[in-house]
């Protein structure tokens, strides 16, 4: 149940897009087609599920003060008395940015099409502030144990998905409408956005 709660709040109520409004530069630049939007998507959901857990090790068993118990001998404490918290942010970009490096050799594998499409924005994962954003949300909310922390990550990974995919729908659907030219392109994707950030207002509250 504790696990649903944790997915239910990072996808919907904690939303990357619609509450932090984190990753907004490559969601609005790849919202333009659904099938780039769900590949982007589907490209960070997998960097999230991989990057926060691995960062959850990171920060449990390395980082925080008193982490390095473990290795220190019988009856010695001079590990458990370091704090390595000052190393959070270049310890979580690295990884970042490696998982993102997979991620982006598989993709130019395995999808060609889907790798020029998406162009310079598959690498720029590494520097989206969403990514880094839920690593850095993870070491806040202080979880029980790495179940709790990639549950965390994939429901990030899951909202930020929901987010560019929705709007990517959205955009494909009024891209021949009547609208003002003033409003067209990433005007409109704003406004859009601002009302989708209303209506993902509604799920406050809605916890299991």
């Amino acid at each position: 149940m504790e696990y649903i709660n944790i997915f239910i709040k990072s996808a919907f109520i904690d939303n990357m897009v619609f509450t932090f409004f984190f990753g907004m530069c490559s969601y609005l630049a790849v919202s333009k087609t659904v099938k780039t939007a769900t590949g982007l998507g589907a490209a960070v959901i997998f960097v999230l599920l991989i990057t926060v857990p691995v960062n959850y090790l990171l920060e449990t068993y390395v980082l925080k003060e008193g982490a390095l118990w473990w290795l220190d001998g019988e009856g010695e404490t001079y590990f458990a008395k370091q704090d390595l918290s000052f190393l959070s942010f270049i310890m979580f970009i690295a990884v970042i940015a490696s998982i993102v490096q997979l991620v982006e050799m598989l993709v130019e594998k395995f999808s060609p099409a889907l790798y020029g499409a998406l162009g310079i924005f598959l690498p720029l994962i590494a520097v989206n502030c969403a990514i880094l954003g839920a690593s850095l949300f993870m070491q806040q909310k202080q979880f029980a144990n790495i179940g709790e922390a990639t549950v965390y990550g994939l429901g990030s990974g899951f909202g930020w998905f929901l987010a560019i995919v929705l709007i990517a729908a959205i955009r494909e659907k009024i891209k021949y409408s009547h609208i003002p030219g003033p409003l067209k392109g990433v005007g409109m994707a704003f406004i859009l956005t601002g009302l989708m950030g209303l209506a993902f207002l509604g799920f406050l509250g809605f916890e299991l």
